[in-house]
Formats: C-alpha cells, sequence, structure tokens
C-alpha cells in the first residue's frame, strides 16, 4: 500500500499538485544534481570519490569563496579534474561586498547585499576574477551582483569570453517571482537558483515564466534557512525541470572564505552532501516516475576546457 491511499482511507484529499513542466534539459533529461561549497582540488578529489563509493553522478559542483582565493594552478587543476569527469566547476566570482572593508554588509539589515558589488573598483575585480580563471579552462561562474551580470553577458556577446562559459545566477540574488526571473534571463543568466523555501506552486510559477533551467537547494545550510527537503525531490523535479537539484547541508559550518585550515571540514561536508543526494535518488527510485538525469558531458554543462 502507498501512503497516498492511505492518506485517502482516512478520508483526506490530496493537496492539489501543480501540472509537470514540459521543458527537458538539451539532452532530454529532467534534472542535474549539483554539490555546492566544493573549495577547491582536494574537495572536489574527496566529492567525486564519495560519489564513486555511493554510485552518485555529479553534473555540477560549485564554489562559494571565490576564484580569487584560489592559485592559477589550483584554477587549473580544477579545470582538469572537470574535464576528466565532464562535469561543471562554476566558481564564485570574487571580491564582493561581503568581502569589502565597508560594514553595511555586515550588519542585519544590509545582509542581503552582500553578493554586490560595489564601487567600480570591485567591479573591475570582479570583471578580472572571471577572466582569469576563463585563462585556466573554468567554464562556469556564479553572479550575484545584477550589473556584473550584464556586463559579463555583453563580454561573451562579443566574444570576449568564451560562448560556452555558464553564467549561474546566485541564490543570493534569488527571483522569488515570475518577473524577477525574466529579468535574469534578460541580463544573461543561463540558470537560476531561486529561494531555497519556495513552494511547489511558486516553483510552478517560475518555470511558467522562463525556460532557463532552475537551481534549487533541496537541503540546504543554516545560513540559507537550513530547510531539508530531499524526500521531496522525486515532487520538485517534475514541476520545476529542468531542474539543478542543489544538497547543501544543515547544521555544517560555514565555509567562506575557506581555506586551508578548513581543508578537512570541507571534504567531510562535501561527503556528506553526497549522500544527501544519493539518498534523495532512492525516493527518486521509491516514486516510480521515469525521471532521467543528465550523463556526464551533457550538452549545457559548463564543462572546464583545459
Amino acid at each position: 500500500m502507498r501512503s497516498t491511499d492511505i492518506v485517502a482511507g482516512l478520508g483526506l484529499s490530496a493537496e492539489p499538485v501543480p501540472p509537470p513542466s514540459e521543458l527537458r534539459f538539451p539532452d532530454g533529461a529532467h534534472y542535474r544534481v549539483e554539490i555546492p561549497s566544493v573549495e577547491g582540488p582536494d574537495v572536489l578529489r574527496a566529492t567525486l570519490a564519495a560519489a564513486d563509493a555511493l554510485g552518485v553522478t555529479v553534473n555540477r559542483v560549485s564554489q562559494g569563496s571565490g576564484a580569487m582565493l584560489l592559485t592559477r594552478a589550483e584554477l587549473a587543476e580544477l579545470a582538469r579534474i572537470g574535464a576528466d569527469r565532464g562535469l561543471e566547476v562554476s566558481l564564485f566570482v570574487g571580491p564582493r561586498e561581503g568581502y569589502d572593508t565597508g560594514n553595511h554588509s555586515r550588519s542585519a539589515d544590509g545582509a542581503a547585499l552582500a553578493g554586490q558589488l560595489r564601487g567600480t573598483r570591485q567591479l573591475r575585480h570582479a570583471v578580472e576574477d572571471v577572466l582569469r580563471a576563463v585563462e585556466q579552462g573554468i567554464r562556469g561562474f556564479l553572479v550575484s551582483d545584477l550589473g556584473l551580470l550584464e556586463v559579463l553577458d555583453g563580454l561573451q556577446r562579443t566574444g570576449e569570453i568564451p560562448a560556452s562559459v555558464v553564467w549561474k545566477a546566485s541564490v543570493l540574488i534569488a527571483p522569488s517571482n515570475p518577473v524577477a526571473i525574466r529579468q535574469l534571463a534578460r541580463l544573461g543568466a543561463h540558470t537560476v537558483n531561486v529561494p531555497c523555501d519556495i513552494t511547489l506552486g511558486q516553483l510552478a510559477e517560475l518555470r511558467a515564466a522562463t525556460t532557463l533551467p532552475i537551481d534549487l537547494y533541496v537541503e540546504s545550510p543554516d545560513w540559507l534557512a537550513g530547510v531539508v527537503r530531499g524526500h521531496e525531490t522525486a515532487e520538485l523535479v517534475p514541476v520545476g525541470a529542468p531542474l539543478y537539484v542543489k544538497f547543501g547541508l544543515r547544521n555544517a559550518r560555514n565555509l567562506y572564505p575557506a581555506g586551508e585550515h578548513l581543508a578537512a571540514d570541507a571534504a567531510a561536508i562535501a561527503a556528506a552532501k553526497v549522500h544527501r543526494a544519493a539518498v534523495a535518488r532512492e525516493w527518486i527510485d521509491r516514486s516510480g516516475l521515469p525521471l532521467v538525469q543528465s550523463s556526464p558531458g551533457a550538452e549545457g554543462l559548463g564543462v572546464p576546457e583545459p
């Protein structure tokens, strides 16, 4: 007996479910798996070791500290590993207001500004951060400032940045309504993080407003509300497809900005996220729905080009 039958037997009506999305990734898949906070080559290797042990396909890893904190050798190594495994390596664009000498973004009312760029000088540094990483083969970036997104899109349109680079709108500018997600699409985003606590109905509204892939934390760290909803993956994917299913980790330390002093924690946290992905896959299998995940190297991934 299924849980839906048990609920019906109690005389309870099932909650309304939005219709499934008819959109797919270019390869026909419904979803892809992303592991965030993969802060450098050692953490990436730990992530992939856990994925191999659990039989999990990781399509994208992302990093939050900023490409600016990695050496050129580390950037090149990330690119080589990503290219070998056919996965996107998405690095946060470096200097932003949360790292600035000003204090507003570190105050209670200014926290929402942490991902913005402050002044022309920081904008210039951010552009240089992207160019430096692109030179080492990186082809994916998280962007959290609307002005920067517009500038980078312009550079890509004129050929100064390779067409294969993917701009991922960060959760720090997550759109909460259909007009906002359309704005990010116009500015050049290729995929868009949405709020992690979004309802199925709100997810359907955003999906109806754009064809862009949506990125959604099915588990988020405490500083992003700490939602734990991996068991809902089989309900979220049909409505949000094409959907990047993103596994943060509740009750884990904030790693940003990361470094060697946090290396062991970063590797352990990444491995735990892969475990969460494995559990979510079991929920998908249990649902019986024919939900398809992308294979490594699928079209549209910002796979590095070392």
